[in-house]
């Protein structure tokens, strides 16, 4: 899914994401507002993931989504 789609329709996926990387935070989750870069950001920052896997991380996880 793009995530322009993501991010305008944040609310209705960010269960989906809250399910996949529960270690990020209410908080987190409100600043992300569907934003890929945001995510990649924390993601580096929590799972300690380098930029290139966290944005394949983000990018194959979009794609489950309907």
């Amino acid at each position: 899914m793009k995530w322009d789609i993501i991010e305008g329709n944040w609310k209705q996926f960010k269960g989906k994401f809250r399910e996949k990387w529960g270690d990020l935070t209410d908080d987190e989750f409100e600043m992300i507002a569907g934003k890929k870069d945001h995510l990649v950001g924390k993601l580096q920052e929590k799972y300690g993931f380098s930029r290139d896997e966290a944005e394949k991380e983000a990018d194959d996880f979009s794609r489950t989504l309907h």
